[in-house]
């Protein structure tokens, strides 16, 4: 098999702080944002990162393009860790890896026009005036902006239209791979279908590949070939878009997908409440992290950590369940 184009090796970030031992004393402790995540990303791929806010999605996205250092682990692009870079290829893998941002308020510089904005990150490129002119509108044409707009400002165009500025951004130096944090939550339901058919067909134009880290499990199933479930830090389960949404092995994965919400009062759904308290991620676990609010736990969840059990569609699950 080929190289994946993006590798997490047992990715680790913690965050050092203090907590109030007593009235007296505060010592020292680590928020565990991220905890021993691995997956792979192969050349064209959109894999899914989902899970409930606060599970570290977003930190792991992060990580990728360099604006936060794991703790401990390897981020591998095209087999060699981007921690390790020289400087000339730190500039390569700036122009491999682009970041589309959640918020397209304020990810996009009020005081640039449309042009500038997605000329910026050209200016290390060798082109002349007239030909980053004719990139910027060409990319305007396939995010569906109109070319009259070039020198309007942020504050005179909607949400949806910001945000196919800022994904023409993102594609203004041909990257490999985009990093895609949750790119239409901020968007109107009938605007997020019109950004993620987009991105799809620039996908296949460009050749492009995601991380696409959403909460919203309907644009991820719509969207990604792969799909991978984040629970306190932890990968719980990676599958096929395909399966994971058919046959949920995880009883967190289960419990996500029976809290979407169906677009019909006539149907009436099932829906399993977690039940117990969340663990706090400044303390060490040891167990199962989801084990004190799954109602399948058994004693070895509380004291050993499951490991990875695949099945015939090249799924894996961390839950002793399947052991």
């Amino acid at each position: 098999m080929s190289v994946p184009l993006l590798e997490l090796r047992n990715v680790k970030k913690w965050y050092s702080t203090k907590v109030k031992k007593n009235t007296f004393l505060m010592t020292k402790a680590h928020v565990r944002a991220v905890n021993d995540v691995s997956f792979k990303i192969y050349q064209g791929q959109t894999v899914g990162l989902v899970g409930e806010s606060g599970c570290g999605k977003s930190t792991v996205g992060k990580m990728i393009v360099k604006l936060l250092k794991p703790t401990a682990g390897a981020i591998l692009f095209r087999g060699k860790d981007i921690f390790s870079f020289s400087d000339n290829e730190n500039r390569g893998l700036k122009k491999n890896m682009q970041f589309i941002f959640q918020d397209p308020y304020s990810s996009l510089d009020p005081r640039f026009t449309v042009e500038r904005i997605i000329a910026e990150p050209m200016l290390h490129l060798e082109l002349n005036k007239k030909d980053k002119r004719a990139r910027v509108l060409n990319l305007m044409e396939d995010v569906g902006i109109r070319k009259e707009y070039l020198h309007r400002y942020p504050h005179e165009f909607s949400g949806g239209q910001r945000q196919r500025i800022g994904i023409a951004r993102a594609l203004s130096i041909n990257p490999e791979l985009i990093i895609c944090d949750e790119p239409v939550s901020a968007l109107d339901v009938s605007i997020q279908a019109q950004v993620i058919n987009i991105m799809q067909d620039l996908q296949e134009k460009f050749g492009l590949t995601y991380l696409f880290i959403s909460h919203d499990l309907s644009v991820v199933r719509h969207i990604s070939d792969y799909v991978a479930v984040m629970y306190l830090g932890f990968i719980v389960e990676l599958a096929k878009s395909s399966e994971i949404f058919v046959h949920p092995r995880h009883p967190y994965t289960k419990a996500l997908l029976q809290s979407v919400p169906v677009p019909n009062p006539n149907i009436r759904t099932m829906t399993s409440l977690l039940e117990g308290e969340m663990p706090d991620n400044l303390q060490d676990i040891s167990g199962c992290p989801f084990a004190s609010r799954c109602k399948y736990r058994m004693d070895v969840c509380s004291t050993e950590m499951p490991p990875f059990t695949a099945d015939d569609s090249g799924g894996i699950v961390a839950c002793y369940l399947y052991d």
